[in-house]
């Protein structure tokens, strides 16, 4: 699969698991489980996957910090909130992911699966996140 496959796995789990309500580790489990990759990749996405929803105050604030005034989490799109909430999580607990990375693999996904503004706004957002980190 690769780790390009393994993030966008992670990202449509987070998906899931936003539109259940239900961030548990066994709802984490059951969905890699039915997911058709190698051991190393499962592993990949358990760990981020994880880590957000041990950290999901932290990752989620820090998003909400680089938003608009105005803006809540509740008004980004779905798609938009799981692709920014697996690249913050990268940022802020995976330190062997180069941030540049990260972004990278967030535009590219949010290309793939949002609108065609999505791209832009996650590539700013993070960017604004990893300088303000530095």
């Amino acid at each position: 699969m690769g780790r390009k496959q393994a993030r966008e796995t992670a990202m449509q789990c987070l998906y899931q698991l936003d539109m259940h309500g239900d961030y548990t580790v066994e709802r984490v489990d059951a969905y890699i489980s039915e997911v058709s990759t190698n051991d190393a990749d499962k592993t990949f996405v358990a760990e981020v996957v994880k880590q957000f929803i041990d950290h999901q105050e932290k990752v989620d604030t820090e998003i909400s910090s680089h938003l608009k005034k105005d803006w809540k989490l509740s008004r980004i799109a779905k798609i938009d909130l799981a692709i920014l909430r697996i690249a913050m999580t990268e940022i802020l607990f995976n330190s062997d992911i180069p941030e540049s990375v990260s972004i990278n693999e967030a535009v590219n996904l949010s290309k793939k699966f949002s609108d065609d503004s999505s791209s832009s706004f996650i590539n700013g957002l993070l960017g604004a996140a990893v300088g303000n980190k530095e």
